[in-house]
């Protein structure tokens, strides 16, 4: 490779330093890891952002700068890329940010320099938009002046078993030598096994693949927790029984949140379009798990109707964030099962030990409970944070006025629940 490409050497001998932009719930565990190992710049638009990791983060401040001055980028010659790829109102692709982003890097690329997309994308969004564009900009042409790679983020939040640092990273760049750089210096600070994928497009896929089957495989269990409910039949202990089986993989339903499952197939069904194919069985799985909140709030509605008589009916939803024991409140699926409550005239508390009361109002409009105030008619435990995990039934049963319904949306109280109505999928 040509001593110009040699920019593992100069990040060991510290004579340049890793960029890493978008101090997200990917880019800041990417960042701190980084610098363990490397010099770091650690960029972020938000000076608030950088102001809480700055205070919070346990790396040194001597190995990683964190900063929102993009003329701090200039010191790197490794580009990584964390922003966020959502997706609008009408379930197409946003690329906005990782568009800006990219044209932030071209202002500061130079000859030499590398640069590694981890944002989730399309199979052939980098070829066909992020390289143009950042030659364009940068006046350099790609592979003979700057290299690029993809690497599919495979951050797990709140996860201290599978981290940054211990999983298996895929690696791919515009030609070989690309690929054999970058591995070589992922491998310097990850401990798990750095693969190569052929190309920039077989690592691009293969993200969207993993959280398309999810999205699949979820929306199977949905979709058989409904008709099991109307056929009478324990589908948690149908489910148990499946699994004694050694080829059956327990997927349970649910209501599915965050930034991959609600997100990331729509990418693949846009693409499809583009191509003049269809998706159906994607498609199909989206709409399944995009309907669970109604399909909740409606079947709860619906009992809670038949079992008691006052009115207007009193809703405690415990939990807002997706995941257990996380800050995370991208895509809730809580937000939803709320307003189609309030819009059927009920009053709504919700409480979350985990999740920001600025941010969820700000991001919202709803005003997060500090505590619940009792009595309700129907209690609806969506995420299994610690702090619910260790609940008993007297704890319902102190707030739940008579003829209340606890709605175990996870099963956490499965078989523990004797003297309140039970629910759950």
């Amino acid at each position: 490779m040509n001593d110009r490409f040699a920019i593992y050497e100069n990040l060991k001998t510290r004579r340049t330093s890793v960029a890493v932009i978008g101090l997200g719930y990917v880019g800041r565990p990417v960042a701190e890891a980084f610098a363990r190992h490397f010099d770091v710049v650690a960029y972020d638009i938000s000076q608030e952002r950088i102001n809480h990791i700055k205070s919070s983060s346990p790396v040194k401040h001597d190995t990683v700068h964190f900063t929102s001055d993009a003329n701090d980028l200039d010191k790197a010659s490794l580009y990584i890329i964390t922003v966020g790829t959502p997706v609008d109102e009408l379930k197409r692709p946003d690329l906005s940010q990782l568009i800006s982003v990219t044209k932030t890097v071209a202002g500061h690329l130079h000859h030499g320099d590398y640069v590694v997309y981890e944002s989730t994308v399309y199979p052939g969004c980098t070829d066909s938009i992020c390289i143009p564009l950042l030659e364009e900009l940068s006046g350099i042409k790609c592979g003979a002046d700057f290299k690029v790679g993809y690497s599919p983020e495979r951050i797990n939040p709140v996860d201290t078993e599978h981290t940054f640092r211990n999983t298996v990273k895929i690696v791919s760049g515009v030609d070989h030598d690309t690929s054999t750089m970058l591995q070589k210096i992922y491998r310097h600070v990850i401990q798990a096994d750095v693969v190569c994928a052929s190309g920039i497009r077989v690592a691009e896929a293969s993200k969207i693949v993993e959280n398309t089957q999810r999205c699949v495989n979820i929306a199977l269990m949905n979709e058989m927790s409904r008709l099991f409910s109307q056929m009478d039949i324990n589908f948690s202990e149908v489910l148990d029984m499946a699994s004694t089986k050694w080829n059956f993989v327990d997927y349970r339903p649910g209501l599915v949140g965050g930034h991959c499952i609600p997100v990331d197939p729509y990418y693949l069904i846009a693409e499809s379009a583009r191509l003049g194919l269809d998706a159906p069985l994607t498609k199909s799985s989206c709409s399944v798990n995009d309907g669970m909140a109604d399909y909740i709030v409606r079947s709860l509605l619906s009992i809670l109707n038949s079992r008691t008589s006052c009115a207007p009916h009193k809703v405690l939803i415990m939990g807002f964030t997706y995941k257990a024991n996380s800050d995370d409140i991208r895509n809730p699926a809580v937000a939803e099962m709320y307003a189609i409550f309030t819009a059927a005239g009920l009053s709504v508390d919700i409480i979350d030990p985990h999740a920001d009361v600025a941010s969820v109002k700000g991001t919202f409009g709803i005003e997060l409970s500090a505590v619940p105030s009792p009595l309700y008619d129907l209690i609806i435990v969506t995420i299994g944070h610690d702090e619910y995990l260790e609940l008993d039934e007297d704890y319902f049963i102190g707030i739940a006025r008579r003829d209340a319904i606890l709605a175990d949306i996870k099963g956490i109280y499965r078989n523990k629940i004797s003297k309140i109505g039970y629910w759950t999928l």
